[in-house]
């Protein structure tokens, strides 16, 4: 499709976005009541960082001496036969006069042995009493009110909610979300009436929704632009603001994984495990943009379920904000990876393929030599940074900007793959011809620039040769139209001021090294364009779908300013060898949210338990000693019960100690279950969760399988 701004980002800056000249056609209805306004009216209780809140229930506070359950249930039967065989001697008469002892005390005579019902109301109260002492002795005695909150009450919500009985009944029409309260709250009548009728008709969606509450919220303070909203939606109705693309949901997605009301998505079920803290056991897992503004590194083998079951709910949900038009996303993984369909996206950028609609700006859209050499120069030798002459990669970026500089002064534009690495390599053709342009324009401190890369090429040390070899990779002819910016169809990093939808594939059969490098540059791009972005209210975010070698001191620190800029990157990998190990504790260091899939070895699972570092818990250690009798009799039982059981006569002491130990060991995440990862995030805010078990299998109900 077409997308004006995919290269400068930086003047639409209004606002209210501007409508399409058409709206889409309308949802057709849906009888009775949509699944939207079940959605919409479901509760969203407050709940810690990482727990999905749509109809989530918070657990109870944790008993501070948990019994285990066979013992609890073992209690309250053998006091529930004790209460029942010392009712039944007493009802039966086998205990005699004493137990109505306390009746013949203290009640007169007139009430046990006078006329009419009074000595039968006398008697039965007594036996009431006398009922109600014994459960509540034997009930606590038996920990019956524990047994009930414990095994009956869960069943009974289970029953009721299979019943198809609601849980809570439509709230007031003043209270009811569907009816755009915030909107009646500052006068805008009419269009919460039009909203609330295309809610009611099953013209609108959750997308829908979310993409208006956000207009309204930014529209709001500003009264010219309230006015216009009111006329926009009163024309429009639930199409009202539609995303550029026309397009109000996605091709396919996973049924009950979103929530645009919450911003989150569903990931999985924190395990019913020890391990987790007790509020999360049994809650849905879910990421949202303010744990993803912290960045996400997730480390597992090939066939663990990284994209599966965390990459494509992730881009699904980036997608579906970006229609909402709060977000945009950028995904890149290998052609063919399916992170999501083509029709999920806005531009789809197909490197090394002849027949893709889009390229890449090699350059990321920027206007400056400096900064354009000093990102292309992370692209291309990044990974070799700590083995060039300074270390860091400096003179590489310079070399570059020795050229690009005089390049772009000369022709209005920075050079393509060819024309650069014809530069790099020292032709004189082309060095001759690039100072004649700068002589012809007056550029005499540039032409000084390219005298001073000419008098360094071939000198030792020179990085022109080893970037005109990595240039070489991308200088073929399957690139040939990849990074052609003259037709004006290359996409930049700039655009990510709008709510774009941005797919990469990348050329990993055949050009493995290519596309490392490309992913290298894609992310440098990212981190360098975002922190520059004029307007910040889009949460922006890249997902890398493996970064092999993408990482470089200078990404590590990029990431680290990415949760200022309202931004964030998720990171897959198949091990921490694929980064330099000087770079492993700091890119650990430098994401908020960390994720530990099956299958991990335990060399990664030593420097994820570092970083997770340790907790104070309680051990209790139980030791067995021989008991030595010296009584006759003792003795002889001793000898007797050794005899029977085949063991010496043992008697137990327990110790209880609080010590420190790691939340999760190597060993620990070296054999979690298939299926599984551990998962620890951090808020934008500050805020977070430790290390909670996830079963990525399962909804958070246990109902349904994630697709």
């Amino acid at each position: 499709m077409e997308y004006d701004g995919t290269h400068d980002a930086r003047h639409d800056r209004g606002t209210v976005p501007e409508m399409p000249a058409v709206p889409p056609p309308p949802v057709p209805p849906a009888p009775g009541q949509s699944p939207f306004l079940q959605w919409l009216r479901a509760p969203r209780p407050e709940a810690g960082a990482g727990i999905w809140r749509h109809g989530h229930r918070p657990r109870p506070a944790e008993e501070p001496d948990r019994i285990p359950g066979r013992q609890l249930i073992g209690g309250a039967v053998i006091s529930l036969l004790c209460a029942w065989l010392l009712g039944s001697l007493a009802w039966n008469g086998y205990l005699g006069p004493y137990w109505l002892w306390p009746l013949t005390v203290l009640a007169p005579d007139s009430w046990l042995d006078g006329s009419g019902m009074g000595p039968v109301w006398t008697a039965y109260g007594y036996y009431a009493i006398c009922l109600g002492l014994l459960v509540t002795v034997f009930g606590r005695l038996g920990r019956w009110p524990q047994v009930w909150r414990r095994y009956a009450v869960p069943q009974l919500r289970r029953l009721w909610d299979d019943g198809g009985i609601p849980r809570q009944a439509v709230p007031a029409a003043h209270e009811d979300p569907a009816d755009w309260p915030r909107l009646r709250a500052r006068g805008a009548h009419a269009a919460a009436d039009r909203l609330a009728a295309d809610a009611r008709h099953g013209l609108m969606n959750d997308v829908d929704h979310a993409r208006i509450a956000h207009i309204w919220q930014s529209s709001s303070q500003h009264p010219d632009a309230a006015a216009e909203f009111t006329d926009t939606v009163l024309r429009y109705g639930a199409a009202a603001y539609v995303h550029p693309s026309g397009a109000r949901d996605v091709p396919v997605r996973a049924p009950g994984a979103h929530d645009l009301l919450t911003r989150q998505v569903r990931i999985g079920t924190a395990a019913d495990d020890p391990r987790n803290p007790y509020g999360h056991r049994g809650a849905g897992a879910a990421l949202d943009p303010g744990l993803l503004g912290t960045s996400l590194l997730a480390v597992g083998p090939a066939g663990c379920g990284k994209t599966d079951r965390l990459v494509r709910p992730v881009v699904q949900s980036l997608c579906l904000q970006a229609l909402a038009r709060r977000a945009a996303v950028v995904a890149v993984g290998a052609a063919g990876a399916g992170l999501a369909p083509d029709a999920a996206f806005d531009v789809v950028v197909r490197l090394g393929r002849a027949d893709s609609t889009h390229g890449l700006d090699l350059y990321g859209g920027t206007d400056d030599p400096d900064e354009a050499a000093a990102v292309l120069a992370e692209g291309l030798v990044g990974d070799l940074a700590p083995g060039l002459p300074d270390g860091d990669g400096r003179r590489a970026a310079t070399a570059l900007a020795q050229l690009l500089g005089p390049y772009r002064a000369v022709h209005g534009r920075f050079p393509g793959v060819p024309e650069l690495r014809e530069l790099l390599d020292g032709s004189p053709a082309a060095l001759a011809a690039l100072r004649g342009g700068l002589a012809a324009a007056g550029h005499e401190a540039l032409a000084r620039e390219l005298d001073a890369r000419q008098r360094q090429s071939g000198r030792p040390g020179d990085p022109g040769p080893l970037l005109a070899d990595r240039l070489a990779l991308l200088d073929r002819p399957a690139f040939a139209r990849s990074f052609d910016a003259s037709d004006g169809r290359a996409f930049s990093f700039r655009g990510l001021e709008h709510p774009l939808r941005v797919r990469i594939d990348l050329p990993e059969r055949g050009h493995a090294e290519a596309s490392r490098m490309l992913a290298r540059l894609v992310l440098a791009q990212f981190t360098e364009a975002v922190a520059g972005r004029g307007e910040r209210s889009l949460f922006a975010c890249l997902v890398l779908d493996d970064a092999t070698r993408a990482v470089t001191p200078e990404t590590v620190r990029g990431l680290g300013r990415l949760r200022s800029a309202n931004a964030g990157a998720l990171l897959t990998l198949r091990a921490l060898d694929d980064v330099p190990e000087a770079l492993r504790g700091p890119l650990l260091g430098a994401v908020g949210c960390r994720m530990a899939f099956a299958g991990v070895t335990t060399w990664d699972g030593t420097l994820f338990a570092e970083v997770w570092g340790k907790e104070w818990v309680e051990t209790r250690d139980v030791t067995d000693r021989q008991v030595i009798a010296h009584e006759p009799v003792t003795r002889a039982t001793h000898v007797l019960r050794r005899l029977v059981t085949g063991r010496a006569v043992t008697a137990q002491s327990v110790t209880v100690r609080r010590v420190e130990r790691e939340r999760w060991s190597a060993s620990e995440l070296a054999t979690l279950p298939a299926g599984h990862a551990v998962l620890s995030v951090q808020s934008v805010r500050g805020g977070g969760a430790p290390p909670v078990l996830v079963d990525l299998r399962g909804r958070a109900d246990g109902s349904v399988p994630l697709e």
